[in-house]
């Protein structure tokens, strides 16, 4: 499947559509032309602004405990009943910490988990709409409800057995699993990647909650460094000037007409107003299924990237963005989207089948390849981006 990547601009309009189309030609490898066709949707007038695009509800939460208060959160975590979390778990628990699922608190209650499956958005107290298109969810089986009880506070350890967070004020639901995954996949086929890693086999119950996150969450492996979190980010930009900033995702390698269409793309955001349009490469670096590149191979080629000026390292910004991949199409690009605002990205380029993957059984592919675009444009919670698609056409002849 081609890599997701969607191209929106912040502007102070109802959204319709900009007033160019551009079609731009590229070849990235022989016999194969990539044919870029932005288009936008019409508006009076854009607003070109030298601040970054506010995060969704106006302010970015970020859910990790001061130094102050670490070593008694600790010690309060270990006096309280104990979840013990998956690898995909710790994930969410870093996604939630950081504020890339903002407005979100923690691991949804089901009023939240209900309006995210029914509506893939959630109504804030003054009545405003934020986008919120996949369950960020945390299951328990029954051993574990009994021994919570009537605790109103759980603690979440790692695998190693570490204290991670606090989750307070919970509430313990059913899991529908099987209304959770035809509403987010569309399907129930069996060979969904995600579902069973974390659902097939996971709890009957979900626990929801407020989360105090220890310690910022940290795997490692070498990678850390490029795990900038929303505030980093956005910290980064304003260090930089930018005065646009364009994410693209990846869960593969740079090819050559990925590097021309992000080039292009600045280009075209100077001659749209901008003076300094910055990059944001932002690979995705949580759950993969096993036939994608690994992550540390894919950092790798984006450094030499860089190093060997296919993209410019001044106006570029290489981090990874630390969800995991539900391969859930039209439903996850939504997600992939809102997530990218709270990091400061007023646009965002979008291809062919984003988040898509091939059926599990049969020879098609799960999702139509342009249904993303189409529902990015007209998703509740995102009417402030514009949405400039381009679709990847193979075996055209060359210009």
């Amino acid at each position: 499947m081609t890599s997701m990547a969607t191209f929106f601009a912040q502007t102070s309009f109802p959204s319709h559509s900009l007033s160019k189309t551009f079609d731009t030609h590229f070849a990235p490898a022989p016999k194969v032309n990539v044919f870029v066709n932005f288009r936008a949707r019409r508006h009076v007038g854009v607003r070109v602004s030298n601040a970054l695009i506010e995060p969704d509800g106006g302010k970015l939460v970020e859910l990790v405990v001061t130094d102050f208060e670490r070593d008694l959160k600790k010690g309060e975590a270990l006096s309280l009943p104990r979840i013990k979390l998956s690898r995909i778990d710790l994930e969410w628990v870093h996604v939630l910490s950081e504020g890339w699922a903002t407005p979100l608190k923690g691991f949804m209650r089901e009023a939240e988990f209900l309006q995210t499956l029914h509506f893939n958005s959630l109504r804030l107290d003054d009545g405003s709409v934020v986008n919120m298109s996949v369950p960020i969810v945390l299951a328990i089986d029954d051993a574990q409800k009994h021994r919570i009880g009537d605790n109103k506070k759980v603690a979440l350890f790692d695998s190693k057995g570490d204290p991670v967070a606090i989750l307070n004020n919970i509430e313990i639901y059913k899991h529908p699993k099987e209304e959770r995954i035809a509403r987010t996949w569309g399907t129930i086929a069996p060979g969904l990647p995600y579902v069973e890693q974390t659902i097939t086999n996971a709890g009957n119950w979900l626990i929801g909650g407020d989360l105090e996150v220890i310690e910022p969450i940290q795997y490692n492996d070498g990678l850390d460094h490029f795990r900038l979190s929303p505030a980093q980010l956005r910290a980064e930009f304003t260090r930089r000037n930018a005065d646009a900033v364009f994410a693209f995702q990846l869960r593969n390698p740079v090819h050559n007409g990925h590097a021309l269409l992000m080039t292009d793309t600045r280009k075209r955001l100077l001659e749209m107003g901008y003076k300094n349009p910055v990059l944001l490469l932002h690979p995705l670096g949580g759950y993969t299924k096993a036939d994608d590149v690994p992550l540390d191979w894919r950092m790798k080629q984006h450094e030499k990237v860089l190093e060997d000026g296919v993209l410019d390292p001044e106006t570029t910004v290489v981090s990874i963005f630390p969800s995991p991949m539900h391969y859930a199409g039209p439903t996850e690009v939504q997600w992939h989207a809102k997530a990218r605002i709270n990091a400061g990205a007023n646009f965002y380029i979008v291809g062919r089948d984003p988040a898509g993957m091939s059926h599990p059984v049969e020879k098609r592919d799960l999702y139509d390849a342009d249904h993303g675009k189409k529902v990015l444009s007209m998703a509740p919670g995102l009417e402030r981006l514009n949405i400039l698609p381009f679709r990847v056409i193979e075996n055209l002849p060359s210009h």
